[in-house]
């Protein structure tokens, strides 16, 4: 018997450990229940929307709320028969989430002029609830990524290289658009970056650690230990920047400062990452046009109205939130559609802040953080490198983003242009976001399993 082992067993006897058998039947019952609530409160909002807009419920509630909910039983059918284990959490919160976007994205639909994006999202969360259950019943073992690190790498910087040769939408070139279809790669790539981020550093952590120089307060690992990942994040964040796509861009350059960090230890990377970040952020911002105004209507956000130009994107949003108050102007009697072509992706935030006020946008970035949370759970749990790295790497890219987000429409950081996780309009986002909590949902699994298996020991 291992000295962990018997420590553990000392300290809490097999005899008095719950029997596996009983404690993933009640995790999927609290699931169970919490993705029952979730349908509930979107149909909920569903028809309030429409008693607010046409003073009737919709005639489409009923098929939303049973399409949600169809969408929502595969998925904890397939996590019960697979992963009974994992956290009960997750699953709920992505339904939700996604349930609360789409009564935005519908409500929104009923003002702005175009063809209805509420359908299209169904849909497209349809395919991400699909991979989701794939992943759940494929994947039985997260380590198995492990091996296929040099495909993953691969695969990302193809797909963060291939928008370079379409058009640019609203400035940026990180879409394909073929006969009307349109996808994001940049959203399936930073799932692959973290694959091979987490792989590399958990691989070389004590190489990363132990070797090299010191520099001050700073230690400097081997250029042939730090080199190929370095490498690999300047090729991706090189892309992206001739892509003038820079939310990210800092999505990436965070996520490889936070994955480096915990595989170290060291606070110094920390120091550097925001260093650099700064450093960059202003380089960026003086040489790059796109940018540049961006952050010029960050900093004066009312200055088109003193020209009398009206008021700018950012201004709308700042007038949305101030008068959603704390308890909101209710769903469907707010007017952040006048906020224009990106009220329903970038500025979807707006919509909610108005409508639902401060205490609903609490309660939605609770969520996030409550995902977040779980996922960093689940890392701290788990006992092989990989797996933690993998798991505290996928809840920061949600971290991340909806601290960009929310900062970006908020007024706190320049805008970035980045889709809210599950909230905004946009398929390529709801489908890797639907990844990431499959693969929350599996490592929290295996970390279940690992802590039965060292209880028994």
């Amino acid at each position: 018997m291992s000295k962990a082992g018997s420590t553990l067993a000392t300290a809490d006897p097999p005899t008095r450990e719950p029997s596996p058998t009983v404690r993933p039947s009640g995790r999927r019952g609290i699931e169970l229940t919490l993705i029952v609530l979730a349908v509930a409160l979107s149909v909920y909002g569903y028809c309030a929307v429409g008693l607010a807009r046409n003073g009737t419920v919709p005639p489409g509630a009923a098929g939303y709320g049973a399409g949600l909910g169809v969408l929502a039983l595969v998925a904890h059918l397939a996590v019960r028969w697979r992963a009974p284990g994992a956290d009960p959490l997750p699953l709920p919160i992505g339904v939700l989430l996604n349930g609360l976007g789409l009564v935005l994205i519908y409500r929104l639909d009923l003002e702005a002029p175009g063809e209805p994006a509420a359908p299209t999202q169904l849909v497209w969360s349809a395919l991400g609830v699909a991979l989701f259950t794939a992943i759940v019943l494929v994947l039985r073992d997260h380590r198995v990524l492990q091996r296929h690190t040099n495909a993953c790498v691969t695969a990302a910087l193809v797909l963060l290289t291939v928008p370079i040769l379409f058009p640019a939408v609203n400035g940026a070139r990180i879409w394909i658009r073929i006969a009307g279809f349109s996808i994001q790669p940049g959203e399936f790539a930073k799932v692959l970056l973290a694959v091979f981020f987490a792989a590399y550093l958990a691989a070389n952590r004590s190489a990363l650690t132990y070797t090299g120089r010191r520099v001050r307060w700073l230690h400097l690992p081997t250029g042939r230990v730090l080199g190929p990942i370095v490498a690999v994040w300047l090729v991706s964040v090189g892309v992206l920047v001739l892509e003038r796509d820079l939310g990210t861009s800092l999505l990436f350059f965070g996520l490889f400062v936070v994955l480096l960090y915990v595989a170290t230890g060291r606070t110094g990377w920390i120091a550097l990452g925001l260093l650099l970040a700064s450093l960059g952020a202003v380089a960026v911002g003086r040489l790059e046009p796109h940018v540049h105004h961006r952050i010029d209507t960050w900093l004066h956000p009312f200055a088109s109205i003193e020209a009398g130009e009206g008021p700018s994107q950012l201004a709308q949003s700042l007038f949305a939130f101030a008068e959603g108050g704390i308890l909101g102007t209710g769903l469907g009697r707010g007017h952040s559609v006048l906020i224009g072509f990106a009220v329903k992706s970038d500025f979807i935030l707006a919509t909610a802040g108005e409508e639902l006020g401060l205490a609903g946008l609490s309660a939605i970035f609770l969520l996030y953080g409550l995902l977040v949370e779980r996922g960093y759970r689940a890392g701290l749990a788990l006992r092989d490198p990989f797996g933690r790295l993998l798991a505290v790497g996928l809840a920061s890219i949600v971290a991340l983003q909806v601290f960009v987000i929310a900062g970006g429409v908020t007024g706190l950081i320049p805008l970035t242009g980045m889709a809210m996780p599950f909230l905004a309009q946009g398929g390529s986002s709801v489908v890797t976001n639907w990844a990431i909590v499959a693969l929350l949902v599996r490592l929290s699994d295996s970390a279940r399993r690992q802590g039965d298996q060292g209880a028994v020991r």
